[in-house]
């Protein structure tokens, strides 16, 4: 069973439907998925403590997982998922980014092993990890 670290914003109702929709066809491929949007830790969320738990939970998470699929929202980048994506790449963890958005930013797009869209996920084979390039429009 492949490990898989979920990334993605979920600050309003459309981000967190994708994510729910994302965790419910990652676990229909029998994945293990830690999803942070569901690890929100014991502290009192905005401490000091909360912000150093969630931290240290998210780095151990991508440490542990052998793939990293982040829903994609385009150009505008929510920063914690856009960090996640970079210490993903620089730990040389796949990405599969999963555009949701009407463009992409080159650092995104260029640093993911693949780029697909939600439905190409359900289709995507996680023990063959084919890679793909982005093709939209781009800033």
């Amino acid at each position: 069973m492949k490990r898989v670290y979920l990334a993605s914003p979920f600050f309003n109702e459309k981000e967190i439907r994708y994510v729910e929709q994302v965790e419910e066809i990652l676990a229909e491929k029998g994945l293990s998925v830690f999803s942070p949007f569901r690890h929100t830790g014991e502290a009192e969320f905005g401490s000091r403590q909360w912000s150093i738990e969630t931290f240290m939970d998210d780095i151990k998470h991508i440490k542990w997982a052998e793939v990293v699929v982040a829903i994609y929202h385009g150009f505008y980048s929510d920063s914690g998922t856009a960090w996640e994506l970079g210490y993903a790449y620089a730990t040389d963890k796949p990405v599969i980014l999963v555009h949701v958005g009407e463009n992409s930013n080159l650092m995104v797009h260029e640093g993911a092993h693949a780029n697909i869209t939600l439905e190409e996920l359900k289709e995507y084979d996680f023990g063959q990890m084919v890679s793909s390039f982005y093709k939209g429009a781009m800033r």
